[in-house]
Parts: structure tokens; sequence; C-alpha cells
């Protein structure tokens, strides 16, 4: 009797872990699913503030020409603002309602796989959807280069394309000026020409934020230089550097990985810490390189944010670990409420040197 009631609970038990299989399985497939919906409503929405920009821009424009502009053209304008306001906010409602969906799903789907770990059937879920250590480093690595495409993205929406789009207006309003107000239309050319000139200052921050050229051309040190120069007169922040060691080139992986993450740090540095001074240490060894950035900022519970995954704007310090930890290296974090913060890690290069110079500089 005792072994047919074990056979019994050990049959059930199985059966409760193939449901909880399926149900995973397709937590797993909605979730998917929806990630592409949410990703295709982000992309509408984008594209429908842009138009909104530009319709209200336009609509902007005429309010200033009221008397030389025709009625038709002014109800059209505001017509078209009305239909683009509406359309934005119906998009946006939607995005809403598919992200809170994802965010339910996701919950959903934690709590499925803490019952399989309870159950220790996690380990036998196909490999496809077993994520171990190595494999979810790889896939936060990932989010975090998309996050950094998006919020690129964004930078390019907010900034140089919707001063292009102003161009357009301004141009369309200098041509309405040639025939009838010479001088009103040079007015607007000059104004036309500081636009141009300011957007394409912007784009070059632009450029370099994305990819230096320096960075390949000269290698990480000059890089950091500039960039700091760069950082403190674009923020009004002092930002000294120091370097010590043997200035050389190093691996192309190993330059980007320091320019990267010593990037996130001083924004980091700005934007959470609202740091007044920072100071950036690069020693260049033989065998690793040793970089720190320090700041007198409102500091962090480190616990506490080494725990969060990374935000949209910034590829966190969790992800920056791993990232560094993939290479063999190690990063060490300092820091505590009102306290400042002081982050550094180390890499281990090639004992090789390439164009070796002895230099102690300090900026």
């Amino acid at each position: 009797m005792d072994e047919q009631t074990e056979t019994t609970e050990e049959f059930s038990l199985q059966d409760f872990v193939d449901e909880a299989y399926d149900a995973y399985e397709q937590t797993q497939t909605e979730l998917k699913e929806i990630d592409v919906l949410v990703k295709q409503s982000e992309a509408e929405v984008d594209r429908l503030a842009q138009r909104n920009a530009r319709v209200g821009n336009y609509v902007s424009q005429l309010q200033t020409n009221f008397d030389t502009i025709p009625r038709e053209d002014i109800k059209e304008g505001y017509e078209a603002l009305i239909n683009a306001q509406q359309r934005l906010f119906t998009m946006r409602g939607q995005l809403e309602k598919l992200q809170s969906d994802h965010r339910n799903l996701g919950r959903l789907a934690k709590f499925q796989r803490g019952v399989l770990d309870i159950v220790g059937g996690i380990n036998e879920l196909p490999e496809v959807r077993q994520a171990g250590p190595d494999q979810s480093n790889v896939i936060r690595v990932i989010q975090s280069e998309e996050a950094a495409r998006q919020s690129l993205v964004r930078r390019m929406h907010d900034g140089p394309a919707s001063s292009l789009s102003n161009f357009i207006l301004q141009a369309e309003i200098c041509q309405r000026y040639f025939g009838s107000d010479p001088e009103r239309a040079r007015i607007e050319l000059i104004a036309l020409k500081g636009s141009a000139a300011s957007t394409f200052s912007a784009v070059k921050d632009f450029i370099f934020d994305l990819r230096p050229m320096m960075l390949d051309d000269l290698g990480v040190v000059p890089t950091l230089r500039r960039y700091a120069e760069s950082y403190e007169e674009k923020h009004k922040i002092p930002v000294s550097i120091a370097v010590t060691g043997v200035v050389r080139r190093l691996e192309g992986h190993i330059e980007v990985t320091i320019f990267r993450a010593v990037q996130e740090l001083l924004n980091n540095a700005l934007v959470h810490g609202q740091a007044s001074k920072i100071q950036v240490f690069l020693d260049l060894d033989s065998d690793r390189v040793l970089a720190a950035v320090e700041d007198d900022g409102s500091g962090f519970d480190v616990a506490t944010i080494m725990g969060e995954e990374p935000t949209r704007s910034t590829i966190g310090l969790p992800t920056l670990r791993e990232r560094i930890e993939m290479l063999g290296g190690q990063m060490k974090i300092e820091s505590a409420l009102g306290k400042g913060t002081r982050i550094e890690f180390v890499i281990p290069v090639e004992t090789e040197v390439l164009e070796a110079q002895t230099d102690i500089l300090v900026r």
C-alpha cells in the first residue's frame, strides 16, 4: 500500500512539473511576441513624435506670420497639428499598455521559473531556454547594447533630426519672403545659418560619443584626454586626468572597453552623483591596465545599485562589471551615500609593448 501511494505521489509531482514546463514555455513565447510589439510601437511613437514636432514648429511659424499667410494654410496647419497630437496620444497609450503587459508577463515568468527551481526541474529545461551564468551575462550585454542604441536614436531624433526639420520650415519661410520682403528673407537666412552651425556642432559631438575616430588612430590615452576636455567644456565640471606607466597602443577591444567604461562612469558621476569635481586615473603596466574614476558626488548604496538592471539610458554598473570580468579583469566600487564614489577596474593586457614610451602626465 505504501509503495502504491509513493508511486502515485511521484506521478502527480511529475504531472505538475510537466504542466509547469508547458506554462513556462507559453509565457516565454508570449514574452517574445509582446517584445516585438513593444519595439514596433516604440518605433511608431518615435515617428509620430517627430511628425508632431514638425507640425508644431510649422504652426509656430504660422503664428508669427498671420498677416502674410493665407487663411486656408493656417486652417490646414492647425488641423494637421490636432490630428498629429491625437494619433501620438493614442499610440502612446497603446505602448504603455503593451509595456505594462510585458512587465506582468516578466513577473509571471520569474515566478514560474522559481517554482521549477524549487521542484528541482529547472535543470531539465531545454538548453535553448536555460540561461546559465555565462549565457545570462551575454544576454545582459546584448540588452545593454540595445539600450545604448535606443538612447542614441532618441538623441538623434531630439537633436539633429528635429533641427533638420526646422531647416526645411525656415527655408520655406525664406522662399516666401524673397519676392515680397527681401530684408525679412535676409534675416531669416541669417537665423538659418546660425541654426545650421549649432546643429553641425551637435552632430560632431554626437559622432564623437558614438565612435571617436581618435580611438582608432591614436589610441585610448589621447582619446580620453580629448573627451575629458570636451566633457569639462560642455558640462562646466573640472575633470582631471592622471596617466602613468608605459603609454602605448593596446588591443582594439581593450581600448574600446576602457574608453566606454570611463565614459559611462563620467556620465554616472554627472547624472546620478551630481558631482562638482571628477578625477580620472589611468595606469598602464606591462601586463595590466588600471583605470579609476573618482568624484565628490552624492554617492550611493553599492549593494542596491549592483542588484539593479541597467536602465535605458545607461549600460549600468552590473553590466559594466560583467564586461570587465569577461576580459579577465576585476572592478572595485567604493561609495556611500553623501561620501562620493571611487570606481576602479583592472584589465590584463599583452606583455608586448607597442609604440612604447615611458610617460607620467597629469593634466
